[in-house]
Formats: structure tokens, C-alpha cells, sequence
């Protein structure tokens, strides 16, 4: 699993890459740090190579959409594929987040 932050036109843009399972958890949480600190800014999260999520990485998800809101933010969920969306829809996230 491989990880990237960087700001883009005024938001910040993760992009998740591989398996996001319970090994991979506490890793890309770390990694994803700077979207806690976003300081109101809109955060995107680019799903292209997101191969697999599990319960571990749904939780990490739900953390920075509770902080964003909390900042003002928007979180936004980019170019999901169909197995993570099943887990998405299968888990109720897929009517807590935004997709683009």
C-alpha cells in the first residue's frame, strides 16, 4: 500500500495505491495525517489504484471526514472503483461520503 499527499488548487489530494487492509492500516493513517490538519481545506480522495479496503481502512476514511466536517471541509471520494464501492455500499459509507 502506498500513500501520497499533496495540495493541489487550494485542496489536498490523497491518493491511495494497493490493498488497504489491516496491515496497511496504521501506516497509510499516518501517512494521511496531514489531511487532520487541513485547516478548512477541501480534501479529495483519489481511488483510482485502490484496489481493496478493509474495516480498518473504513475507519480511517470516517476519521478524516469527521475532522473535515469538523474544520469545514468537504471530503471527496474519487474515481472508486466497483469492489470498493461494494464494500462502501455494503457498509452504508456510500451515503456519507461525496463521489466524483
Amino acid at each position: 500500500m502506498t500513500t501520497s499527499v499533496q495540495e493541489i488548487d487550494g485542496k489536498l489530494v490523497a491518493k491511495l495505491c494497493g490493498e488497504l487492509d489491516t496491515a496497511a492500516a496504521p501506516e497509510t493513517e499516518q501517512a494521511l495525517q496531514p489531511l487532520l490538519e487541513s485547516g478548512g481545506k477541501d480534501i479529495i480522495i483519489d481511488c483510482t489504484e485502490l484496489d481493496y479496503i478493509a474495516s480498518s481502512g473504513l475507519r480511517i476514511l470516517l476519521g478524516i471526514r469527521k475532522k473535515a466536517t469538523e474544520l469545514g471541509s468537504r471530503v471527496v471520494l474519487k474515481n472508486v472503483g466497483d469492489a470498493v464501492r461494494d464494500v462502501l455500499d455494503l457498509t452504508g459509507f456510500i451515503s456519507i461520503f461525496e463521489f466524483e
